[in-house]
């Protein structure tokens, strides 16, 4: 084949490659718009749900576009449903949750990840396979467990485990270490060995080397980490449920419980409730938008 041949199919390949990647890119565009459309019209037909008066509803129907809208749905789902009281339930037990979750990963993932040892691979073994048992299997186990474990009546009004904060922030914490530990440890294997080669050489302990070298580089996984924690723990229903009895002690998940009426329920009401219990969720995402992607990124890339 001659040189003039060779630089004639040359442009030509370029070309084809070119309609094919931005073929396969148009078919991509498609699909993310269609799991979009598919993820948002439900949030936003409970949005404009909440904001329809339950008579106009119940008139017209629910999939009806009648009436006027007005945000008396939302003030009457917060003062009903409890919802003060119940975001802050749930706060003392997911920021808690989330950080200790956070910082034992780190620790075992950095313990696992960075040091050759006899057992490390046993360890993380252990600490995932914990994530393989349905959270139904052991209700009845971690139920009896905490109603006798014995703890001050300063810091539990009924002595035991049971209707207290801590047990749902345990039960939530040994749950998700295994899947914190095994996303980290993954993460911190692909961070060079040199590093921590140089810090040894320049007198760096091991405390120094996980504190000062390893934690900085793994902030977007963490903070991708901490997001996910955040919205896992914060949604559970069936741990709360089932250690906490007392009602002014329930998280926002249970809240909208309240707003079933005795025989007749308001769905729009329901829907401001769900609209309401939503938000924090949303907040933190936006909050950490950034960090979010650039962990998942980085996550991919890597290795």
């Amino acid at each position: 084949m001659t040189d003039s041949s060779l630089s004639m199919t040359q442009p030509r390949r370029r070309a084809a490659s070119g309609r094919r990647t931005s073929g396969s890119n148009l078919w991509t565009h498609v699909f993310l718009i269609v799991l979009a459309v598919i993820w948002l019209v439900p949030l936003l037909w409970t949005l404009y749900t909440a904001l329809r008066p339950y008579s106009e509803t119940s008139k017209h129907g629910y999939f009806s576009f009648d009436g006027h809208l007005s945000l008396h749905n939302f003030t009457d789902a917060w003062s009903q449903g409890g919802f003060a009281t119940s975001f802050k339930n749930s706060a003392m037990i997911t920021i808690p949750a989330v950080i200790i979750t956070v910082v034992l990963a780190s620790l075992v993932a950095f313990a696992v990840s960075r040091f050759s040892w006899r057992f490390n691979i046993t360890l993380l073994i252990l600490y995932t396979a914990g994530n393989l048992l349905p959270p139904q299997v052991l209700a009845a186990p971690v139920f009896q467990l905490f109603k006798h474990l014995s703890l001050p009546m300063s810091i539990s009004d009924s002595g035991t485990g049971l209707n207290t904060y801590y047990a749902v922030i345990a039960i939530n914490v040994a749950f998700q270490l295994g899947f914190c530990t095994f996303v980290l440890s993954n993460f911190m294997k692909t961070l060079p060995t040199e590093l921590d080669e140089a810090a040894r050489l320049d007198g760096a302990g091991v405390w120094r080397q996980y504190w000062q070298i390893v934690l900085p580089l793994c902030r977007p996984a963490l903070a991708a980490l901490a997001t996910l924690e955040f919205i896992w723990v914060y949604n559970d229903y069936f741990w709360a449920l089932l250690l906490i009895q007392s009602g002014d002690r329930l998280p926002v998940t249970t809240a909208i419980n309240n707003l079933q009426g005795q025989f007749v329920s308001n769905d729009n009401l329901i829907a401001a409730g769900a609209t309401i219990t939503v938000l924090p969720t949303l907040i933190i995402y936006a909050v950490l938008q950034r960090q979010f992607v650039a962990g998942l990124s980085l996550g991919s890339t890597k290795g």
